[in-house]
């Protein structure tokens, strides 16, 4: 059955998609709308272009990407709909983005619900609009928004499309009618093709602004440049020969890594909410407790009442409980100050804030997420306490980066109901959540925690138990090779220059006196000195102990002037590096840029393989989604595993095997999974798991 159907109404022809769940322009829907317009009554006087279900078309079908083409393509229902012997009217509700939006452009006007929003997402692809879109759109609305859109990705509003030109009319009440009403007062001459506008004139002010702004915010990625290649194009080139230029320029990026990558994680991002085994219904979690009121139980619980949930804020001290709730309070009046919020939305989430010093508060949860200081035996304590005062079936979340979850749950009635909750701060901003599983922790329980996690718009993925889970324990790999290198004789500054270059957002030397030197420092104390290289960690320690704990005391790796946290080199920091190279005797050596990534990225990768391979991650992509969202890893490189497949397997196998013959094999053994892969031929980022399966 065709997802496209037809009425005449008078003499308006309309065409409605029903092709659920978000009607992408598949090749039967594209069929569909020129089988439509062929047969078109004679005596068609216009047309209204609409979509069944929560929204207009959302976009191109995108696993149709890097398939042979059908026809008619997106481009050739465009020019079907631009050459239809009547006008035709876009009925716009939801959101028109990236071909949707370029569909909507090829018709002659567009009526919106006053809530729809339209945008040109390619961008967060790695692509440009490949139908039209930087073509049409600069015609119709200018190209100052055409470079914004189509370089940034970001969709507007329906107010904003209606004051640029983009939109017609705004629907306040039902779209269909009001979109049929505009198409009944509109005659066959009504024809407004965006082929035969005259060129946007050339807005040289904007394209160097746009150009500046990808260069620093979108540093590494080729596609917003592209973008605005081509939308300045439409300027000077008439619209075939722009159509022309967008083709080109769409097929260079479709065919490059960055693109590949980057819809590689749009999908490993859905496949990481997916739990495998049979489908497990979710509890209902309406009413949530945080315990603890500091910078992580605030972002815990913020994120939580985004997501309409009723949450009480526990702490031992009034002080610190009201400190707590005005921060919480402060981050909602900050959106109804940017305009994200109104204040009555303000004032519904507050409603559903209770602040209490008493655990007998918290007895109706649904879930309780404890955000106590990093110690286990205070952790145990708070789930002591809240066993004698929630029911036994309320799930019990500890927010930790690195403690034992197995060990926690250990110790408590019905330990299936524990798990780890391990956001990342600031907890209401970062979208990564790793949802741990303990070895009891239920599939009803895993699958509740999946479903918090989409309510709160965070990108989850889940981890078995080790030391650090499947971020921490990777990074230990990534600054141990740089602590190492730091000794060898590489400058801090040389790192971190060396990984920010290949796209990381921060060096670790940057990063780690930003987070405070001193975080690191406790941890390490904890840990059996043979678990981890203490060689690499010689000069951390011994910043921390002269009180250089980064940011926050003026000085660590770099000195800070007081109020700048901008990271100057420090002549007392090169006197602490010198001492500690000659006490451990080491002759140092030059480094180029390839030899400190290709360390960093080897150590990455090769404790990656170790986790999947141990059942830790059950994906190759939930590792790369960890990355991408929670440490940084450049999403135009896809991700730790992605890139590995980049450079390829025999490749990382082999600069493994170099480590190891130069530094030894104590940390340079290579996985036994990168090992079969690479004599099988098949890819790290898409390999699956078979272990930690579900009970």
């Amino acid at each position: 059955m065709s997802p496209v159907s037809t009425q005449l109404t008078g003499t308006v022809l309309v065409i409605t998609i029903d092709h659920p769940p978000v009607n992408a322009l598949s090749h039967a829907v594209r069929a569909g709308i020129v089988r439509a317009l062929e047969a078109a009554p004679a005596n068609t006087s216009a047309a209204v272009l609409q979509c069944a279900g929560r929204t207009f078309f959302s976009g191109a079908d995108i696993s149709e990407f890097g398939k042979p083409p059908q026809a008619p393509t997106l481009s050739e229902a465009i020019e079907a709909l631009e050459n239809a012997p009547f006008p035709v009217v876009a009925a716009i509700h939801g959101q028109a983005l990236g071909g949707g939006l370029e569909i909507a452009l090829g018709c002659d006007f567009r009526v919106m619900d006053a809530k729809a929003r339209v945008g040109l997402p390619e961008v967060t692809l790695g692509l440009i609009p490949g139908a039209g879109g930087t073509q049409r759109l600069p015609r119709i609305a200018g190209m100052a928004l055409a470079l914004e859109m189509a370089s940034q990705g970001k969709p507007i509003s329906a107010a904003k499309a209606l004051e640029t030109g983009i939109a017609d009319a705004i629907a306040e009440s039902d779209l269909v009618a009001s979109a049929l009403a505009f198409a009944k007062s509109k005659s066959r001459n009504d024809k407004r093709s965006t082929g035969a506008r005259p060129n946007p004139e050339t807005d040289a002010s904007a394209v160097d602004y746009w150009r500046a702004h990808a260069a620093k915010r979108q540093r590494g990625q080729k596609a917003p440049l592209a973008a605005i290649d081509a939308v300045e194009a439409s300027a000077t080139l008439d619209i075939a020969s722009g159509l022309k230029r967008e083709r080109e320029l769409f097929l260079e990026r479709m065919s490059d890594t960055q693109s590949a990558a980057m819809r590689h994680l749009f999908f490993a991002e859905r496949k990481s909410a997916k739990l495998p085994g049979p489908r497990t219904d979710p509890l209902p979690l309406e009413r949530a407790a945080v315990i603890g009121s500091g910078t992580m139980g605030v972002g815990i619980a913020a994120s939580l009442l985004s997501a309409g949930l009723s949450v009480k804020l526990l702490d031992m001290s009034d002080q610190a409980l009201q400190a707590g709730y005005n921060r919480i309070k402060t981050i909602f009046q900050n959106d109804v100050t940017k305009g994200r919020l109104s204040e009555a939305g303000c004032s519904e989430i507050l409603g559903r804030l209770a602040a209490t010093t008493q655990y007998s508060d918290l007895s109706d949860s649904d879930i309780v997420i404890e955000a106590v200081f990093e110690d286990i035996e205070i952790k145990h304590k708070v789930f002591a306490q809240l066993a004698n005062v929630v029911g036994e079936q309320t799930v019990l979340a500890t927010n930790t980066s690195y403690l034992d979850v197995d060990a926690i749950a250990e110790r408590v009635a019905n330990p299936e109901r524990v798990l780890g909750l391990h956001f990342f701060s600031p907890a209401h901003i970062m979208r990564l959540l790793e949802v741990v599983r303990g070895k009891k922790t239920s599939a009803m329980v895993l699958a509740s925690a999946m479903q918090l996690g989409k309510r709160m718009r965070k990108v989850a993925a889940v981890s078995g138990v080790c030391h650090g889970f499947i971020g921490n324990r990777m990074l230990s790999c990534y600054g141990r090779e740089a602590g190492l290198m730091l000794l060898e004789g590489a400058s801090p500054r040389q790192i971190d220059k060396a990984l920010t270059d290949f796209g990381m957002p921060m060096g670790p030397f940057t990063m780690g006196d930003m987070a405070g030197l001193d975080i690191g420092y406790m941890n390490r104390q904890k840990l059996d000195p043979e678990s981890f290289e203490q060689r690499a960690f010689l000069v951390h320690d011994r910043l921390v102990e002269m009180d250089r704990k980064g940011q926050k005391t003026g000085s660590g790796f770099y000195r800070y002037e007081k109020g700048d946290r901008t990271p100057l080199d420090d002549e007392a920091f090169d006197d602490v590096l010198r001492a500690v190279r000659s006490e451990q005797g080491i002759s140092l050596r030059e480094f180029d840029d390839s030899d400190i990534v290709d360390r960093c990225m080897l150590g990455l990768i090769n404790e990656g393989a170790k986790i999947l391979d141990e059942g830790i991650a059950w994906r190759g992509s939930d590792i790369d989604v960890v990355y991408a969202n929670g440490y940084g890893f450049p999403r135009y490189r896809g991700g730790p595993m992605f890139y590995a497949d980049t450079i390829g397997l025999d490749a990382v196998l082999a600069g493994i095997r170099a480590n190891a013959e130069r530094f030894g094999d104590r940390w340079w053994t290579p996985s036994n999974l990168l090992l079969r892969l690479a004599e099988s031929g098949e890819r790290l980022s898409a390999y699956e798991t078979q272990s930690g399966a579900l009970s």
